[in-house]
């Protein structure tokens, strides 16, 4: 079935239509959109914290509903807090959202910094038909015609004329023949390299978003293949480090960087808009064109780094995506997935709604005793017995400092608080000990055997002096306990 030429024409313009550029033009809140992302994002400032953006997207709107723009009877903002409106705005996709510096920012896509372009264009007045721009025209077209051109003998003689008309434009500057073009004329020179330079944001930004797709359309189609890593991983780190190559925006921008990526180039560019914007025919300009102007350079290299940092990123993913794809594991984890789903549903249908208990511990197994080398084939034997105490009758230790070292004396200690009676004070019973009694291990000992019989702390704060065995004494301080003799009751009476 045909169509129609009006008809064709009609679903071209309906496609066209839901391109995220014209419907934020031709949306109902489209002069507060363009408003908002304007005032928010500047050239000097393509990224914006995502707090810092709802901030002064909430400041633009309290100033435009205290200027009367938004009334109760025709409402021009929409409704909803700054984030929300910024949220339906990435919904859309004018904005994106992208971690930089492990702060989270806000950007402008390509599709609302083309439509902020044309906004800007529209409302500067209508572009000119001026010399500067068919001369740009019939420049390109004949760039064109002659990059096309296959025979060598024509190619030859448009350089031969080309270089005629250089040698002639040399010799009357060597004659002292200088014809100065009217500052009007210049000024349309200059009112053309805006325009032109207008549009580089949104052509950076097609790049940008361009490999950010490509990214992940090559990490999903690496979650689906099922190929073993070693076949995959070849292919796809190449992808990974050609990654400018893989989409057409991205083969045009390494076009575009042979001539603008070299620094010296942006600094020439820089050099060359300086030494313009000093020229009698720039006082003609508006401040607005003059800032535009002198902005260039800085988008040019804002741009060329937006666009390779988005070739790291990519090309950091699809690598990283790539080292840990694991087929088998994914499958296997799928399977139980796939599992865990289907013995969910046949559950629900057998057992009747209401609450569902959760579980709260899952049961472990009692695996025993693992063996720890598969080189011997035995099984694990039982450890060799302990020596007896005849047996370790003879050993003999290395010196008595060596046990003056070890924990508390129990015994000694045990028969000393015998020797005490039922009530006394912890710390005056430390004190009197003896000194090989008296170390800091023993002080928590002392306190260990009161405890069993019965103690009771008090608000006061007792201090001690701990000998240590080399002779060296420590003083410690807590709160005073006494130790109290408990009457033994028998609990059947």
């Amino acid at each position: 079935m045909t169509r129609t030429r009006a008809e064709a024409a009609y679903l071209r313009s309906a496609t066209a239509f839901k391109n995220p550029t014209l419907d934020l033009l031709h949306g109902r809140f489209a002069p507060f959109v363009v408003a908002a992302l304007s005032v928010v994002f500047t050239p000097d400032r393509p990224a914006v914290a995502v707090a810092d953006a709802h901030v002064e997207v909430a400041e633009v709107i309290e100033e435009l509903r205290a200027a009367g723009i938004d009334t109760d009877d025709e409402r021009r903002i929409p409704a909803g807090s700054a984030r929300e409106i910024c949220r339906g705005w990435v919904r859309v996709g004018w904005l994106g959202l992208q971690i930089e510096d492990d702060v989270e920012v806000y950007r402008l896509s390509a599709h609302a910094v083309g439509a902020l372009e044309i906004a800007g264009r529209a409302g500067g007045g209508r572009a000119r038909v001026s010399r500067s721009r068919v001369r740009t025209l019939l420049d390109a077209v004949e760039r064109l015609a002659r990059d096309a051109e296959s025979d060598p003998g024509r190619r030859r003689e448009a350089l031969l004329a080309e270089r005629a008309a250089l040698d002639a434009e040399i010799a009357a500057l060597d004659e002292g023949v200088v014809e100065p073009l009217d500052d009007d004329h210049l000024l349309e020179e200059a009112e053309n390299v805006i325009h032109l330079a207008r549009e580089l944001p949104a052509d950076f930004s097609r790049v940008t978003e361009s490999i950010t797709a490509m990214q992940r359309d090559v990490v999903a189609e690496l979650r689906r293949d099922v190929r073993p890593t070693g076949d995959v991983l070849r292919e796809y780190l190449e992808r990974g480090r050609q990654v400018m190559q893989a989409t057409p925006e991205g083969r045009a921008f390494q076009g575009a960087l042979r001539l603008i990526g070299d620094p010296e180039h942006i600094d020439d560019l820089t050099e060359q808009l300086h030494a313009v914007l000093t020229q009698p025919f720039s006082r003609l300009m508006t401040p607005e064109q003059r800032g535009e102007l002198d902005a260039i350079a800085r988008r040019v290299e804002a741009g060329v780094q937006e666009v390779l940092t988005a070739q790291r990123r990519a090309s950091h993913v699809i690598t990283a995506q790539v080292r840990t794809h694991d087929p088998i594991r994914d499958r296997q984890v799928d399977d139980l997935l796939r599992g865990v789903m289907a013995g969910l549903h046949r559950w629900s249908q057998t057992r009747a709604p209401g609450r569902v208990e959760p579980v709260r511990t899952l049961p472990l197994a009692d695996i025993g005793h693992l063996r720890r080398s598969v080189s011997d084939v035995r099984p694990p034997g039982a450890p060799e017995p302990l020596a007896s105490a005849s047996e370790t009758a003879d050993v003999e230790f290395a010196t008595v400092d060596t046990r003056a070292w070890g924990g508390p004396h129990y015994p000694e200690l045990e028969a000393y608080v015998a020797g005490l009676g039922g009530d006394f004070d912890l710390a005056a019973a430390f004190a009197g000990a003896d000194a090989e009694t008296r170390r800091p291990v023993d002080l928590v000992g002392l306190l260990e055997i009161v405890h069993r019989g019965g103690l009771v702390e008090t608000d006061e704060v007792s201090i001690v002096e701990a000998v240590r065995p080399d002779g060296t004494t420590r003083r410690f301080a807590f709160g005073a306990v006494r130790a109290q003799s408990h009457t033994e009751t028998d609990a059947d009476d």
